[in-house]
């Protein structure tokens, strides 16, 4: 007799459904998996042979052969521990048939037979669903596998509590979804004294969903800035939430269970590698630009990075997706974050002073600065330079508008945009190309003659040409406009020249 199951592989954010196989026959004592496994999946038999025998279940003596199909698919992790005691209890007559058949499992198995929690069940319920089948995972993951919604989700604590559910003896509760977590910010742009021309750049780039580079001496205020730019955006969508709550539970990240509509704000350090950055390293996992998906990605002291890094990120900011190739398979993850980078204008970080300048100037900042590729740099849709707070502003009480504020025009230039591209696969203005960029951004016939001598004399790429086009319809946007005209292209120009570059 061949009992099955089922259970799933992950290769990036999709999950393959994995039939469970379990042949009990005879011949010498042993227990086999096949199918590709690597180290913890074929270290799965020791912990299955220990949670049963700590049940008092002993295992026959006869040949187990455990098979995961498709068997030249890779079989990563240690949630696979479940369905294989599934599959094998199914074997022994201790799970019925077609309860077996009707379950999709993941979960680590403790000594003692405790489900352990395990990454991804979110995904793994939505192919649960696809199947027809009962997702079956450990009790911490079922809030979090319950916000599916397509599939009957049972979480006990321990394999015993599953085979009296199997049986009809004690029948578990579908799990309930957990707790919606709102955006809780500590963080308000009142705190911002002064730099007013920065916190309009940053209502621009969030009301568009724009790429941001931010130049300035030590001090000044970038960080500060930039980790206040969640703050004025929007909540994520349902869909959005959904999307970026499976790269997170493939990470693990998914806190209690609870789904957030806070959008993602991730600041990796300048040291991190580029696996790190990109995604890769053991079973391909996802980066941070993959964990920022639907919301920000800080890059602060940009020209640290190593040049590598930073020119591994040129493709993804285009196509809105990675795909991380490796010999035995290809993982693709979403990348569609808001890329902010943060930089001083040279080494020592005073090229505009003077009187702290080092010998060097101004030398140091062209090579400092230099460090960014002319590709990257062209694809940022703003770049400004943030100038030392004076100290009249600092002494003065906070008079700048709260994020509260600033959110409500940022979302009035989202929905605007909503409803332009409804039926698209275009959400905002950043991501918006082609003969639809020409029908949403054509200037009147001053802004365009404005435009055509500002490329000219700057130098403008063609991709920057049409990012100018994409920031004046944002702007355009916040004004409640429907035509784009001379002040907005000007505006939208003068975000594209960093001090110690050339203009691009």
């Amino acid at each position: 007799m061949i009992a099955r199951t089922w259970t799933v592989a992950f290769e990036g954010v999709e999950a393959r459904p994995v039939d469970v196989q379990c042949a009990v026959s005879p011949g010498l004592p042993s227990f086999t998996i096949v199918g590709l496994p690597d180290k913890a999946v074929s270290e799965a038999r020791e912990r299955v042979r220990a949670a049963l025998s700590a049940m008092q279940i002993a295992l026959p003596s006869k040949k187990i052969t455990i098979n995961l199909s498709p068997a030249d698919l890779p079989k990563v992790g240690s949630h696979f521990d479940l369905p294989i005691a599934i599959a094998l209890l199914t074997a022994t007559g201790l799970i019925p048939e077609e309860a077996a058949e009707k379950m999709l499992a993941i979960g680590e198995l403790s000594l003692d037979g405790t489900l352990v929690s395990v990454a991804g069940a979110l995904p793994s319920a939505l192919a649960a669903g696809a199947l027809g089948c009962d997702l079956i995972c450990p009790e911490a993951c079922g809030p979090e596998a319950a916000w599916v919604g397509a599939t009957p989700v049972f979480a006990p604590q321990t394999l015993a509590k599953l085979i009296r559910h199997a049986t009809g003896d004690a029948p578990l509760t579908p799990s309930e979804p957990g707790e919606v977590r709102r955006p809780d910010h500590a963080r308000d742009m009142s705190d911002v004294k002064g730099q007013e021309k920065a916190k309009r750049a940053l209502e621009i780039a969030a009301a568009g969903h724009h790429h941001m580079f931010l130049v300035g001496t030590p001090g000044s205020g970038k960080s500060m800035l930039a980790a206040r730019l969640p703050t004025i955006l929007p909540e994520l969508s349902a869909q959005e939430a959904l999307e970026t709550s499976v790269v997170h539970s493939l990470a693990g990240l998914l806190d209690a269970g609870g789904i957030s509509r806070a959008r993602p704000f991730r600041e990796p350090h300048h040291t991190a590698s580029r696996a790190a950055i990109v995604g890769g390293g053991r079973a391909a996992q996802p980066g941070e630009i993959s964990l920022a998906h639907n919301g920000v990605l800080l890059l602060d002291e940009l020209p640290e990075f190593p040049r590598a890094v930073l020119d591994s990120l040129r493709q993804p900011i285009e196509a809105g997706e990675v795909m991380i190739a490796r010999a035995n398979a290809h993982t693709r993850y979403p990348t569609r974050f808001m890329l902010v980078a943060a930089a001083n204008p040279c080494k020592c970080g005073y090229l505009p002073d003077p009187a702290r300048a080092c010998s060097k100037v101004p030398i140091c900042g062209e090579d400092y600065l230099g460090r960014i590729s002319g590709p990257l740099m062209d694809r940022f849709d703003l770049r400004l330079e943030v100038p030392p707070v004076d100290m009249a502003d600092l002494e003065r009480a906070p008079t700048g508008e709260s994020s509260a504020m600033i959110a409500e025009r940022v979302a009035r230039a989202r929905a605007i945009q909503t409803a332009r591209y409804e039926g698209t696969n275009t959400r905002t203005n950043a991501h918006v190309e082609g003969r639809a960029l020409e029908q949403v951004a054509t200037p009147d016939a001053e802004g365009r003659a404005l435009l055509s001598m500002a490329a000219d004399k700057l130098g403008l790429s063609a991709r920057g040409y049409h990012r100018v086009l994409r920031v004046a319809r944002t702007i355009a946007d916040l004004a409640g406009a429907d035509e784009i005209n001379r002040l907005h292209v000007a505006e939208a120009l003068s975000y594209r020249v960093v001090a110690s570059r050339e203009p691009v």
